[in-house]
């Protein structure tokens, strides 16, 4: 497949989004805004992406046409930017225009690797989390920031002392793969001493699965957090592979849990690759976790809508392995 054809079928998988409805922009603007439709509940979440490996570019954008078309959110999605021709670039690392938006933002959902932001944009982000805001991290979120350029905002850095954004606002930051990444998948097993708790509404045993590899973390997790999964280790890259075998799974890692910082509703969980959002209980995950963080979780329920919206295709995590060549306006 020519790199061509590649680019136009990545691309008319993401330009399905009827009846996902962008604002009117500029199409020099480096964002995408998704409007609510149907019923709006009078939120805004900005999501942020940008990491090399796991494809946010795509997930992101997916998540939010889910929860602006099904849920009635107006959601905008911001990228990583290449500085020289406007295209997405993953390994941009210095550069996510439209940061702003944070500012009149209920909700920020974040996956970003990494990022070494000049003050001028990372001040949103410390704005926000500083305001005691809700936050949705996910995956490589643990290591959002690795700042080098500047060290106004260095407390921030997941190489900081006390872990940075990660363990300081997240719960945990990065410390190694646990599983073989690449060779062995994961299984949500959800802890049973939260078996009701409103974010895992309509999600059963076994249903949560993905690609990626289990991330280690030191135990306990912080005083006010509480476990909602833990991650099974499996022996290869399908759901119905067998455990892990030796100490892998002894004992299991959490991979979702919840805490309350300052006021704030932070959720975390280390599932999050492209391709995870194929699997419904996945998408029910995030949704659920947007409305609890939001304090809206008295409207979550087991039969909320958690269809993909459009034809989604997403790539398989890895680095270097992003489409080139697209813009933000090219989603439209």
């Amino acid at each position: 497949m020519s790199l061509l054809t590649h680019r136009c079928l990545w691309s008319c998988a993401l330009l399905a989004v009827l009846p996902v409805q962008l604002s009117s922009f500029q199409s020099a603007n480096p964002y995408l805004v998704f409007e609510p439709q149907g019923a709006a509940k009078g939120k805004n979440i900005v999501l942020v992406s940008g990491d090399e490996e796991y494809r946010s570019e795509e997930s992101l954008p997916e998540l939010a046409k889910i929860l602006a078309t099904r849920h009635g959110f107006r959601c905008t999605v911001l990228f990583a930017i290449d500085r020289k021709d406007g295209t997405i670039n993953p390994e941009q690392l210095d550069n996510i225009p439209g940061l702003e938006a944070l500012d009149s933002a209920d909700l920020m959902v974040i996956l970003t690797r990494f990022r070494d932001l000049p003050d001028d944009q990372m001040k949103h982000i410390v704005q926000y989390v500083e305001s005691g805001k809700p936050i949705v991290g996910i995956r490589t979120a643990t290591h959002a920031f690795k700042l080098k350029s500047s060290l106004t905002y260095a407390k921030y850095s997941w190489d900081a002392l006390d872990g940075g954004f990660g363990r300081r606002v997240l719960g945990e930051t990065w410390v190694k793969h646990h599983g073989d990444h690449g060779k062995q998948s994961t299984l949500g097993v959800i802890n049973p001493q939260e078996r009701q708790n409103p974010v895992l509404t309509g999600i059963q045993d076994g249903e949560l699965w993905s690609t990626t590899d289990v991330y280690e973390i030191h135990l306990p997790l912080p005083a006010d957090s509480r476990t909602l999964v833990f991650g099974e280790v499996l022996s290869g890259m399908n759901h119905n592979d067998p455990p892990a075998a030796g100490e892998v799974n002894h004992p299991m890692m959490p991979i979702a849990w919840l805490r309350n910082v300052s006021g704030a509703r932070i959720f975390t969980t280390t599932l999050g690759t492209s391709q995870d959002l194929l699997v419904e209980a996945d998408r029910r995950l995030l949704v659920n976790a947007c409305y609890w963080a939001l304090g809206l979780e008295g409207q979550i329920s087991a039969k909320s809508d958690v269809e993909l919206v459009g034809r989604y295709h997403p790539h398989p995590f890895g680095f270097g392995a992003y489409v080139r060549g697209i813009k933000p306006e090219d989603l439209r």
